[in-house]
Order: C-alpha cells, then sequence, then structure tokens
C-alpha cells in the first residue's frame, strides 16, 4: 500500500514538472515572438490626401510624385505601408492625385509601379488600354467630381492585346475589342514586317495607340478637354518597360 501510494506520488512530481517546463517553454516561445513582432518595421502610416491638400496639388507635381515613385520602384525601394491602417483612415473620402488607365495585364501593378499606397490613384484597366464610353465617364468621375489633377494612360512593352492587334486575331468578343485598337495599326507607315514578332513595329504600335487614346479622350470628353484647356488636369502618356520596370513619359 504504502509503495503505491510513493509511486503514485512520484507520478504526480514528474507530471507537474512536465508541465512547469512546458509553460516555461510556452511562455518562453511567446516572449520570443512578442519581442520579434514589437522589432518588426510596421510600416508608414500616411495621412490619406484631404480635399484641401489635393487642391493644392498641380498637374506637374502630380507627374514629379509618379516619377520619383517609380523611380524607388526599379531600385527596390518601396515604401514600407500599415495598409490595415491606411484602409480604415481612408472609410469615408477619397481624394486621389490621378487616375491612370492601365492594360489588364498582371505584370503591370500599378500601384507599386508608382509606389503609392491606398487611395492615392485611382486605376482603370481594360486590354490594350483604349477609352470607350465607360473609362471615359470614370475619368470624369475622377477629375470632374474627385478632383484628380492627372490622366495617365500607360502601355507596356510585350503587350498581349497589341499583339493580337497588329495580327488582327478573330476570337469572341476579343474580336470587337481589338477594332479599337486596329486603326492605330493600320495607320502607321512602316516598311518593316508588320506582324507580332516583329518588336520594333509592335513598340511602334505600343506608343502610338497612348498617344491615340489620349487623343480620344480629348475628343469624345468636353468635360476633360476644358479642364486640361484651363490648366487644371493633364493628360499624359507612358510606357512600362517589362525589362527593368521603368516608366517612361511620352513627349507628344
Amino acid at each position: 500500500m504504502i509503495k503505491t501510494i510513493k509511486l503514485t506520488v512520484f507520478a504526480f512530481l514528474i507530471l507537474a514538472s512536465a508541465a512547469c517546463n512546458q509553460e516555461k517553454k510556452s511562455n518562453s516561445v511567446e516572449h520570443v515572438t512578442k519581442a520579434i513582432l514589437d522589432d518588426a518595421p510596421k510600416g508608414l502610416i500616411e495621412d490619406v490626401l484631404t480635399k484641401e491638400e489635393q487642391d493644392a496639388l498641380t498637374p506637374d507635381e502630380v507627374i514629379e510624385v509618379l516619377k520619383t515613385g517609380n523611380i524607388r520602384f526599379t531600385n527596390n525601394d518601396l515604401t514600407a505601408r500599415n495598409h490595415s491602417e491606411q484602409v480604415r483612415k481612408s472609410t469615408l473620402a477619397q481624394f486621389p492625385k490621378a487616375i491612370v488607365l492601365s492594360c489588364v495585364d498582371s505584370r503591370v501593378p500599378v500601384e507599386d509601379v508608382f509606389d503609392r499606397g491606398i487611395g492615392d490613384l485611382f486605376v482603370a484597366r481594360v486590354a490594350g488600354n483604349f477609352v470607350n464610353e465607360d473609362i471615359l465617364g470614370s475619368m470624369e468621375f475622377a477629375c470632374k467630381v474627385s478632383g484628380s489633377k492627372l490622366i495617365l494612360v500607360l502601355g507596356h512593352e510585350h503587350c498581349g492585346a497589341i499583339k493580337a492587334a497588329v495580327d488582327d486575331v478573330k476570337l469572341g468578343n476579343i474580336t470587337p475589342m481589338l477594332q479599337k485598337i486596329r486603326p492605330v495599326v493600320e495607320s502607321l507607315e512602316y516598311d518593316g514586317e508588320r506582324n507580332a514578332k516583329n518588336e520594333e513595329f509592335v513598340h511602334m504600335v505600343c506608343e502610338s495607340n497612348v498617344i491615340n487614346t489620349i487623343n480620344q479622350i480629348r475628343l469624345n470628353s468636353p468635360i476633360l478637354k476644358e479642364m486640361e484647356d484651363n490648366n487644371e488636369i493633364k493628360i499624359v502618356g507612358a510606357v512600362y518597360d517589362m525589362d527593368n520596370g521603368k516608366v517612361s513619359f511620352i513627349n507628344e
């Protein structure tokens, strides 16, 4: 009987010791984890742009913001941001600096390309970065209603939509979509091979498509044309280089 009691007490002591060690180990892990989290960078918490700050911006200042942001992107020096905090700060209002019309291409992450955070940019995307009634309406909302100071049409190298337009691809709803780009292809004077395998010609179409899109914005939106004429906004174009991430602005 005494022997049984001794064994029971011994077993209890072993279990208690194991539990104690486990608790110490758990506390130690929690302590280390907390220390790591405490030391980790929290990210920049930017103030969301106010209406007054947006009003004070000029189109040229916004262009410069995008250019310097792109330099940081190409240098792999993106700003660390606290996106959760930015989401909360931009819940009730937004006053973006610009609207960017980009292709849908997944290799062109627009906000990252310009090192911009939540609430900084309106972004419209369509394969081949052309304009239609819906996109023009979105641009008018961004600039006339919400106060953005810049429209940037952003094309990119190795664009599948441009290549498809060059080769006059026929496939479902892609066919009428490409008809928005085909006039650019057909209008270019070029003596070389006019197909998607010719990178020089594809690049020419890419740039010309950006310029044509800008012209279509001015032609089909009296609201935006008037705002540009009054120096309230600028409408500019650029091309994103897939090889190095650099954005080159086009001088019309």
